[in-house]
């Protein structure tokens, strides 16, 4: 299904996000809450607008309430501390006043008996913009991919140990080719948790359908789907921060300007044969899953 654009009369899926937030920064909020008002799974709306905010949604949230509550103490007539800490969603005034300490600096009572100044909160949250070659394939129309198979190294990551990723190539780059391989290409599939809280990533070679699974491997079943495509090219070595801020600039500002909504479904790196990533012009294809 294709979606209309968000324009200036309609909001994009993210924004939407951050509408439901501030109309309801007093009451409880889950990811899942928030990724309903996107119209996104957990997952996908936790990668979007981490790309796009360089923050994760509930850091935003939590960031929202103490910029509501410093404001609230600013105020001529402010609530006492433990009503502005049960507000901000905290179970005592020693949780809020050590939260409000290391955001602004100061204690809630000194900042209000100084009058402290706040920014607006985004003006606390900007992205660093690296000069990236991104091409959108196909005219930015989706492209269709059969189902295959996938043997190689993974493991489950989330915001903790998700720098050890790039640790699983070389011991994929060890075994190949793996027995049952059908092209020299290989992959990274990245499958997101139900709730949003990490995901599934594996390096890995495609196989034969009836391939048994190499020793101290894994294998992964990509069905069948239809992708929106990005290839970047690479300016140099240096790979994982190029690819970082591609990153950012798919999930954050492409995908949501598409029109088209993500599937549930793994999404690729793609790799082909000849891959260097020392070297310039090297390309890697992103391949993200939508309804079309």
């Amino acid at each position: 299904m294709i979606e209309v654009a968000a324009t200036a009369q309609q909001p994009d899926r993210l924004e939407r996000a951050l509408a439901f937030v501030e109309a309801h920064l007093d009451q409880p909020l889950t990811l899942a809450e928030l990724a309903d008002a996107a119209s996104l799974s957990p997952f996908h709306f936790a990668r979007a607008f981490t790309a796009r905010f360089d923050e994760s949604p509930m850091a935003w949230v939590r960031r929202r309430r103490m910029a509501a509550a410093a404001t609230q103490l600013a105020s001529p007539k402010p609530p006492s501390l433990i009503d502005l800490a049960l507000d901000s969603g905290f179970d005592s005034q020693e949780a809020f006043t050590r939260a409000f300490k290391r955001m602004f600096g100061v204690s809630p009572g000194r900042f209000q008996r100084f009058g402290s100044q706040l920014p607006h909160p985004e003006a606390l949250m900007s992205l660093t913009k690296q000069d990236i070659d991104l091409e959108t394939r196909n005219g930015g129309k989706p492209m269709h991919r059969p189902a295959f198979r996938v043997a190689g190294f993974g493991g489950r990551f989330t915001e903790t140990n998700k720098t050890q990723i790039p640790t699983l190539w070389p011991k994929l780059l060890a075994r190949l080719p793996v027995p049952g391989q059908t092209a020299n290409e290989s992959f990274g599939v990245c499958i997101g948790e139900a709730d949003g809280q990490g995901m599934t990533y594996l390096a890995g070679a495609p196989i034969a359908a009836d391939a048994p699974v190499p020793d101290g491997m894994e294998v992964r079943e990509v069905p069948a789907q239809d992708y929106l495509v990005f290839r970047q090219t690479l300016t140099g070595p240096n790979l994982h921060p190029q690819m970082q801020a591609s990153a950012r600039e798919i999930w954050g500002e492409r995908i949501p300007k598409s029109g088209y909504q993500i599937a549930r479904g793994p999404d690729l790196e793609y790799y082909p044969a000849d891959f260097d990533p020392n070297r310039p012009g090297a390309w890697v294809e992103w391949w993200v899953p939508v309804q079309a």
